[in-house]
């Protein structure tokens, strides 16, 4: 058994020592590259126009609660809301009612986003919403709240089920400009569908590393990436070693009957 799980180890001994170098290579002040995200980049423009048009932005966490989805998507609500403020815009943020505790995380990430944009008095708490405990009556409480409040630009970050297409087909109705992320690979053919712009998969956990440049979220982030090219390469080169001794195994196999003086 410890025979066996001697390459995982040294696998992970390996991904653990990319990450850590890369962080401290970003605590040095090295300036780590992560490719652009087109959704992320575009989220200030998304804002301005709905600043532009006079009219809010929505902000929805989906159907999450507190765990590691959501507090990205909360981290991404952070950056929209620090815009918004600098532009003295409002941002609406529906929450979904299943965990309780989400609200109050939820009012503290806008407090303190407003704060550190020194806008604090812009602030205002009837704009995060405690909605239903249901999927589907969520879904139309924020479906009335696009269409009552003319939202201009909707922000759909988190994690979504069959109420994506809802809220998406209802934002492109309204003529908002829509940027989606989740980690939940089945509704993103619904996002690219009907949003602006989407980001997809891993993309979703990478946005906080973009949008904060922490060296920590960069270092792990390109660690990652490390270790997944390093996992590529051994597959690749497990397959030519594979290949190359399983082809005279093959090559004999093959014409052993006639070379014996038999027939297939």
């Amino acid at each position: 058994m410890e025979h066996c799980n001697l390459p995982t180890g040294v696998l992970l001994a390996a991904l653990s020592l990319f990450i850590i170098f890369n962080i401290l290579r970003g605590r040095r002040g090295v300036q780590l590259f992560i490719r652009r995200l087109p959704g992320v980049a575009h989220i200030e423009e998304a804002v301005g126009r709905a600043t532009e048009m006079g009219r809010p932005v929505l902000f929805s966490s989906g159907l999450g609660v507190v765990d590691i989805t959501t507090l990205q998507a909360l981290a991404v609500l952070g950056h929209v809301v620090r815009i918004a403020a600098r532009l003295r815009n409002r941002v609406i943020v529906p929450v979904y009612g299943a965990d309780p505790a989400l609200f109050p995380v939820t009012q503290q990430v806008v407090r303190e986003a407003y704060a550190s944009a020194d806008r604090p008095d812009l602030y205002n708490e009837g704009d995060i919403r405690f909605l239903s405990d249901q999927q589907f009556a969520y879904a139309a409480s924020v479906v009335g709240i696009m269409h009552r409040e003319k939202v201009a630009t909707n922000f759909l970050f988190g994690q979504f089920y069959a109420e994506s297409l809802l809220l998406a087909e209802t934002g492109q109705h309204v003529g908002a400009v829509q940027i989606a992320g989740t980690p939940a690979t089945d509704q993103i053919p619904f996002f690219l569908a009907t949003c602006d712009y989407t980001i997809i998969g891993e993309e979703f956990y990478a946005t906080s590393a973009y949008i904060t440049r922490e060296p920590v979220h960069l270092g792990s982030l390109i660690g990652q990436d490390w270790g997944k090219m390093l996992f590529a390469a051994l597959v690749v080169v497990g397959l030519v070693w594979a290949t190359i001794h399983g082809v005279p195994n093959w090559f004999s196999n093959l014409w052993s009957p006639y070379l014996t003086g038999g027939g297939p």
